[in-house]
């Protein structure tokens, strides 16, 4: 059975708290697995989330500040441990090379799996599979960082009330799907496009272009909102979004379901964001981010 849905092992900003990790997101997607930003102490809340190493099939980093990137010593090193039996591939921004080669020799360790060094260095596909396309944009941060976002290709979705207008049924549906004609009936004539998924993942940045190009028709946003809208001078002095700001960017999106993530830790009442988001007009599925929550995928519409 496939599953879909974003693991939470981390939701502080720059100085974990008693309740909050540095970051960490698994998002699972069909039996493959992307780690998004592998803060300080992942690999302990991959295991408090029931996450192992052989989950792991890509690794994406927005950029390299030790919140979003001090684990990658560890996650890295445990995957060799483990001897993950696929090779793991890791996107980063090629800007941050020399960072990514430190973590990734921190220490004295044997190499057993093969790690693919995938660094980005433009806006567009970084990634193409047979399941999804894997885009990378530019943010706004005082370093160079990136968003990602997952595409889904399109498909179809057989409307059988056509099938019956036309009487087809039994064997002759596979036909059509197959053939895309069947005795002068066309596919598109008994079908309709079904859009595929889209998964988002904006971290440390001020509004950009990138912001919403990456958000645009997404599914599932998991977007940073380390201030609250009265701090929005500090937000943008330090390259961040306000809560109201995330929501905003969402509600223009037409996003499904919005994760709020990266808190300071100058706030303690997660409410608070949640209320600036409503006020700011999106009325979507809502998450304010907690360490070890999973958030399913919204299913298809």
């Amino acid at each position: 059975m496939s599953v879909r849905e974003l693991v939470v092992l981390g939701t502080a900003s720059q100085v974990p708290t008693r309740h909050r990790n540095h970051n960490g997101y698994l998002l699972r997607w069909d039996g493959q697995g992307i780690l998004f930003d592998p803060g300080e102490g992942t690999q302990r809340q991959m295991l408090r989330a029931g996450v192992a190493a052989h989950d792991l099939d890509r690794i994406c980093v927005t950029h390299f500040h030790g919140d979003h990137s001090l684990g990658l010593a560890g996650v890295i090193q445990r995957i060799n441990l483990d001897q993950v039996p696929h090779p793991v591939t890791a996107h980063y921004p090629a800007s941050g090379q020399r960072f990514f080669e430190r973590l990734r020799y921190a220490t004295a360790y044997r190499e057993t799996v093969k790690l693919t060094e995938s660094p980005v260095a433009a806006d567009g596909p970084i990634a193409v599979t047979d399941t999804f396309t894997l885009d990378a944009y530019r943010l706004s941060h005082p370093v160079e960082s990136y968003g990602y976002r997952l595409t889904e290709p399109d498909g179809r979705r057989i409307l059988p009330e056509r099938l019956a207008a036309h009487g087809i049924k039994g064997p002759d549906v596979g036909r059509i799907q197959r053939d895309g004609v069947l005795e002068g009936v066309t596919l598109d004539e008994v079908s309709e496009i079904r859009r595929g998924q889209r998964f988002a993942f904006v971290m440390d940045t001020r509004l950009c272009e990138g912001v919403h190009t990456l958000a645009e028709g997404a599914d599932m946003l998991v977007i940073e909102s380390t201030f609250l809208d009265e701090d929005v001078r500090l937000a943008t002095d330090h390259g961040h979004l306000t809560a109201g700001q995330a929501a905003a960017v969402a509600r223009d999106a037409g996003v499904r379901h919005l994760v709020l993530t990266h808190f300071s830790q100058r706030y303690s009442d997660p409410a608070a964001f949640e209320l600036q988001a409503r006020a700011a007009g999106f009325d979507g599925e809502l998450s304010i981010a907690q360490d070890l929550m999973r958030v399913p995928v919204p299913k298809r519409t």
